[in-house]
């Protein structure tokens, strides 16, 4: 184990190009990342291929031991790690936070070495028989985001190292420092060359979705970005796994508690201030128990503490970067000048250092309006009333996106029928956002295609083969 100084300055360059990275909370500095080229990028692939093989050959059991190791290495510098996290992504050590992520790198990286992938017989009927194996793909890229920097970089690493690949990881230019921090520790238990992570601008993520040493691309991110990758990724014919945005609903039925729900609720909207793909982003209340919801909901929020991420008693921060700050801004701003009713929040301090915008609960609001219709992406939600179980549900599919969506009910029975109607590729009763990495995870519409997590997602990182005879 390492201490914070220690870590940070082991992925600090020594030479070459850098980049100064700026705690979102203060604007203070945190450290130099390496603005690393192209040429950087082919040296590492050419590095993952030529590791690939060997580590291929060792099979699945060797592999799923050094994940196990990588696990406990992640454990050993978890407080390090989560500091880092905090002071680079701006999100608190606390709650479901920066030692949350920290641990869930752990948990996932244990997951993948431990689910089990059996070949499977397709048929043996005593004259044909048939079995279904899947083969390493080769070398992944894996491309992520800034919201949840460690964490997903671990969703997308390691069931591609357990399978038998290379890993090239690009990380956002928001949150390179973690990542990078991340991979150091991790790597103390992996062959050499194996794992890369290549801290570059936009020519270097564009190069990594086309390059034809690629086998396939792991990303998570907008859908816009999603599509130029489908894009350059065409002429290879790469495979894809895309988390793409997502606008979620949740509909809140008239049998619901509002006091019981309320404290899910929030989590399911304010989990890392907002900037989660699949938190709660819509909220469809029904008329009888609408102003008891918006109640109960805005006392629950007024009591979560906001501020610098190091500081213990904070469980919500800044936003990440300040380009999405202005989106959350302009997108409140149009709904209050719409005439919808702001609960809590909505002001933020000009004079506030960091990218701090307060908790926002805004009710009596329009579907059609931008903060409804458009991913916010931060600590603003939308409160919709609703008179028929028909209106929430046609609201709730209106949008091109379905990643994930939420049920409120007493009534798990009646709350399963409602599920089975929203288009998304995830439905979750009384909960909103919670992934488990036995469960298998993805998007439909515009939020994405393929399976993560679970046997499903370890099959997304080989290539099926069928043995015929």
């Amino acid at each position: 184990m390492e201490t914070y100084d220690a870590l940070l300055a082991s992925i600090t360059p020594v030479s070459g190009e850098t980049r100064t990275i700026f705690d979102p909370a203060t604007g203070e500095p945190v450290g130099e990342a390496p603005v690393h080229t192209v040429e950087d990028l082919e040296q590492a692939i050419a590095a993952a291929a030529a590791a690939q093989p060997a580590w291929a050959a060792l099979g699945h059991e060797v592999r799923s031991a050094a994940l196990l190791r990588a696990a406990d290495a992640v454990e050993r510098s978890a407080e390090e790690l989560a500091r880092l996290l905090s002071r680079e992504q701006g999100k608190p050590l606390n709650g479901p936070n920066a030692r949350f992520e920290v641990g869930a790198c752990a948990a996932w990286l244990r997951a993948a070495a431990g689910t089990p992938l059996e070949p499977e017989t397709v048929v043996d009927d005593g004259e044909t028989r048939a079995e279904l194996h899947y083969r390493p793909i080769g070398v992944v890229g894996a491309i992520g985001p800034w919201n949840w920097p460690m964490m997903i970089t671990v969703w997308q690493i390691a069931p591609a190292l357990r399978m038998g690949n290379a890993v090239v990881v690009k990380p956002s230019e928001y949150t390179p420092l973690s990542v990078l921090a991340l991979a150091k520790v991790i790597n103390e238990e992996l062959p050499d060359g194996l794992l890369t992570v290549v801290s570059g601008g936009r020519d270097v993520g564009v190069r990594l979705a086309e390059h034809p040493a690629i086998g396939k691309i792991m990303f998570t991110g907008s859908t816009a970005t999603g599509k130029a990758i489908i894009k350059s990724s065409a002429d290879t014919v790469k495979r894809l796994t895309l988390e793409l945005g997502g606008n979620d609903a949740g509909i809140v039925l008239p049998d619901a508690d509002p006091k019981a729900i309320a404290e899910d609720l929030f989590w399911g909207a304010f989990i890392n201030t907002g900037q989660t793909c699949a938190s709660l982003k819509r909220l469809y209340v029904h008329d009888t128990i609408y102003d008891a919801v918006c109640a109960e909901l805005t006392t629950v929020a007024a009591g979560m503490p906001m501020g610098n991420g190091l500081d213990e008693n904070n469980v919500l921060g800044p936003l990440q970067n300040r380009q999405q700050y202005d989106v959350v801004a302009r997108l409140v701003d149009a709904a209050k000048e719409s005439g919808a009713r702001v609960l809590l929040g909505g002001n933020p301090d000009p004079d506030q250092p960091g990218h701090f915008y307060p908790t926002t609960l805004v009710a009596d609001i329009d579907n059609s309006n931008p903060l409804v219709a458009d991913e916010q992406f931060g600590p603003a939600l939308p409160i919709i009333r609703y008179s028929t179980v028909d209106e929430a549900v046609t609201m709730a599919n209106a949008l091109d996106v379905g990643l994930g969506a939420s049920i409120w009910s007493t009534d798990p029975a009646k709350a399963r029928k409602v599920a089975a109607r929203l288009e998304a590729g995830t439905v979750w009763i009384n909960k909103h956002g919670a992934v488990d990495p036995r469960v298998p995870f993805g998007g439909a519409k515009q939020s994405g295609y393929g399976l993560e997590f679970g046997v499903e997602g370890l099959k997304a990182l080989g290539i099926p083969q069928v043995i015929n005879g």
